[in-house]
Parts: structure tokens; C-alpha cells; sequence
């Protein structure tokens, strides 16, 4: 599997799949005026603003799957109707997930093909006459 930027998180009314693919992204940009990293950068340094954490909790949802209009009634509900810092760390997890990958996803890694053939080196199997003479007493 592939890291596709998605979580999947309790919040609000149960669990919810999250996701900020490119397309979530780019609206979220808009959205904010800035990016993704930097706006990740800025929420860990304290300088955040509410419509940050609506916004990536919003695009984060719909990523996910959630239809844009129920996606909106849920964040009405449990963002902008709560105090800010209720959203805070689901946001971060969020905005990460699609800066970075979530980290509970498996890395899938190439086996590397064993070593076939001899483990001779090429000068000891050559027939060639050795160009030094063995080391005198």
C-alpha cells in the first residue's frame, strides 16, 4: 500500500475517513493563503485562525469520501459551534496526514533479489598466471 494521505480518525459523531489529496489541497491553499506546510508550521507555532482548522477538517472530510453539503453540516456542528481548541489536534493530524502520510501506514518495501553465483572472487577464479610471486621469508 501506498501512503495516499488519509486518516481515519474519531471526531465529532463516531469515526470519519479523512483524506487531503491534491485536489484538497489546492482548495485549501485558496482557501487560506498559504501552504500546506507552512500552514502546518504556522498551527504548530501557535499562529493559527479558526477558519484554518474548519477548512482542513471541511477539505478533509470530502477528501475522504463525506459529501461536500454533509461534510459542511458536520463542521458546522462540531467546529464552529465548539471552542477552537476542541479541533485543534484533529486538524494538525489531518493537515500532516496530507503533508506527509499517516504514520500507522505500511511502507511497503522491495525485496531485494539474493545474491546468486559465487562468492569466489573474480581474481581467485581466473586461470591467469598470478603477476606476483609469493612473499619471501
Amino acid at each position: 500500500m501506498s501512503r495516499d494521505a488519509s486518516v481515519t480518525l474519531d471526531w465529532a459523531d463516531g469515526e470519519h475517513h479523512f483524506r487531503l489529496g491534491w485536489g484538497e489541497i489546492a482548495k485549501l491553499q485558496e482557501a487560506v493563503d498559504a501552504g500546506p506546510y507552512y500552514l502546518l508550521q504556522q498551527i504548530y507555532a501557535g499562529h493559527w485562525r479558526v477558519e484554518h482548522l474548519s477548512n482542513i477538517i471541511r477539505l478533509g472530510l470530502v477528501g475522504g469520501g463525506m459529501v461536500p453539503v454533509d461534510a459542511l453540516k458536520l463542521v458546522r456542528s462540531y467546529v464552529e459551534s465548539r471552542p477552537p481548541m476542541e479541533n485543534l489536534q484533529t486538524a494538525i493530524a489531518i493537515l500532516a496526514a496530507g503533508c506527509m502520510g499517516a504514520p500507522d501506514e505500511e511502507i511497503v518495501k522491495k525485496k531485494r533479489k539474493p545474491a546468486t553465483g559465487s562468492m569466489t572472487s573474480r581474481a581467485a577464479r581466473s586461470d591467469s598466471a598470478k603477476s606476483t610471486g609469493p612473499a619471501q621469508p
